[in-house]
């Protein structure tokens, strides 16, 4: 659990070393700034959860199990603001068929049920494969896409048409 605000080093650059030292560390921002930016910065640092200190104690705590479990958490205000941004255009370099060939259609389909709100483990039921190898096409999508965490992963998909939010 980390927090924006610390002496000598921000949570930003603290989670960025974390990242960079132990990529699978799982980080979730516990933070009083509550805003787009600061929530971007993080993700892009590379935190899979960012709450409010304003969040009830048992929303922090379903949210730091969760992300320890490979699922990413924001706070309901975070996570409204965070896909109005996500809907606004951006321009890509790439053209259709870069994008559509970027994926694999499988891993479109865990990406996608991962953006309509499943877990990793609802995932690996839904499609009757284990949650390793979830994991593993997620791995793969990380690579791919050029992120470091599923939020990164969601985010970009989502920029670049692969996905779409509105579909569930």
């Amino acid at each position: 659990v980390m927090d924006l605000s610390m002496p000598v080093l921000d949570g930003i650059d603290a989670t960025k070393r974390i990242k960079e030292r132990m990529p699978d560390a799982k980080v979730v921002v516990l933070t009083m700034h509550d805003d787009v930016d600061s929530t971007r910065r993080a993700v892009s640092a590379g935190a899979a959860g960012f709450m409010s200190k304003g969040s009830s104690f048992a929303d922090v705590l379903a949210t730091v199990r969760g992300v320890a479990q490979g699922d990413i958490g924001f706070s309901p205000e975070l996570a409204a603001a965070m896909l109005d941004v996500a809907r606004d255009p951006v321009v890509i370099d790439l053209d259709a068929n870069e994008v559509e060939s970027l994926l694999s259609e499988r891993q479109v389909e865990i990406l996608q049920a991962i953006a309509d709100g499943a877990t990793t483990k609802q995932v690996a039921r839904q499609l009757n494969i284990t949650q390793k190898t979830v994991h593993n096409h997620l791995n793969a999508i990380y690579r791919k896409l050029d992120t470091q965490s599923l939020t990164q992963a969601v985010l970009s998909a989502v920029r670049l048409g692969i996905i779409d939010l509105d579909h569930g």
